[in-house]
Order: structure tokens, then sequence, then C-alpha cells
């Protein structure tokens, strides 16, 4: 079943007008259908459709549960925004769909891309969120300078890995061999000139462990959906 996007629905229930004009125009949905709708903080509805307006459709809420993410810890992914932006919108698809919780643009000392639109990045992300039955959207943060991030985790927050390319700096374990399961993680990937041994440094002397994801170079887009999968299957791992 598809489903659509309403994230007021708790209090207004109705889907805004681009999900209606799709259940509308589109789908063909009528009075009296059925529908799921989630509200992208992790709660799924299980509606009837009251009023077919392409511009505002009408629900009644039929039943709603919490569907909990498939992951137990919290996953967040800090990644220097691509001078492409075809690329960044891909790998903000394919994070969503593989599951995070929270993802943050920064700004580094070898960006190329300094602003980032948010409202472009949660449309795509809301669509993967849809596309993989999912019912929790990532939380999305405007670009934040990097030293500013890594200063704003709480001390509590053990699993912080910085992936980066710089052989001669410290020594590196895999983030396979690194990661420590059952723990919320936050992952650090550079930009396309890499991170400069400052921010390394920096990123180290708050807590970061220093990693690679492997012996070939990738992209920064590749190398975040490798990163946050590679955390999904160590957790699913440990779980057995």
């Amino acid at each position: 079943m598809i489903r659509f996007y309403a994230p007021d629905i708790a209090n207004d229930p109705r889907l805004p007008e681009m999900e209606s004009g799709h259940c509308v125009r589109v789908l063909r949905h009528r009075e009296g259908d059925i529908i799921e709708v989630v509200d992208g903080k992790g709660r799924l509805y299980k509606c009837i459709i009251a009023e077919a307006r392409p511009k505002a459709v009408l629900l009644d809420i039929i039943e709603s549960a919490i569907q909990p993410d498939p992951w137990p810890q919290n996953i967040t992914v800090a990644v220097a925004p691509t001078k492409n932006i075809d690329r960044m919108e891909w790998m903000i698809e394919k994070l969503t769909e593989i599951g995070i919780n929270r993802f943050v643009p920064v700004k580094c000392d070898h960006s190329e891309r300094k602003e980032l639109k948010i409202e472009r990045i949660e449309k795509i992300a809301v669509s993967a969120m849809k596309q993989s039955l999912k019912a929790s959207l990532p939380l999305l943060e405007p670009v934040t300078p990097l030293r500013q991030f890594v200063q704003s985790l709480p001390d509590s927050l053990r699993n912080r890995y910085i992936c980066y390319c710089n052989d001669d700096m410290y020594d590196r374990r895999t983030l396979t061999e690194s990661y420590t399961s059952n723990n919320d993680s936050v992952v650090l990937i550079g930009p396309e000139g890499d991170f400069s041994p400052e921010e390394v440094t920096f990123a180290v002397s708050h807590g970061f462990i220093p990693v690679s994801l492997g012996p070939c170079r990738l992209r920064t887009e590749t190398a975040a959906i490798v990163a946050a999968d590679t955390i999904h299957i160590l957790s699913s791992i440990s779980k057995k």
C-alpha cells in the first residue's frame, strides 16, 4: 500500500495539498477508501477518506500505532555537502532508505559547497521514507561549521568516527574493527578535498576515532552510505 505523509495529522486530520493532489488526481482515491499515513515522527495511521478534495483530503483516523525504527541505536551522519547537488540529493535518498536518525551537513575548510536548501532535501527524504515504508523522517539540520558540530555533541556519546583519506596522521582501523555495538553513533564524512589536518586533529581531540572504510577511495556520498550501512550490519550481527 502506498503511504502518505501528513506531519500534523494528529491535530489536523487531512493531507497536505501536494499529498492530496497525488492521492486524488494521480491514484484516483475516493471517499471510503482506506489509506496509510505517516507523520514522520514514528507513528503510522490507518485512515478512511471522508472527503476526497484535490487540495485537502479530509480523513477519519481509524487507528494509529507507533512504528519503531528497525534499528536499535541512533545514527547521525555528518557530511560535507558535495559540489554536485544531484549527488547530494541521491545520498539523502539512500541514507533515508537505509535508515538514519539525523543528518547534518557540515562546512569544512575544503568545502566547495557552503549552502544547502534543506526544503528540497526534506522533500527527497519524505519520498524515500514513504517508499521504504518507514514512519520516521531523519532530523535534517542546517549547514553547520564542523567545529561547532563537534563541540555540540554530548559527552555521553562514545561512538564517534571520522572517516578521511590521509594515511600519515593517525593509525586507523576500519569502521568494522572500531565499531562498538548497541551505542548511538555519529560518523563524520569529509568533502571531496578531504578534511584538513587541523580538522582531523580537532575531531580526535574531542573523542573521534580515526577510521577508514576500506582500501578503496570513495566519493563523499558513497562513503556516507557505506558507513551507515556498515553500522546497520554490525548492529544486526551483534543481536544474534
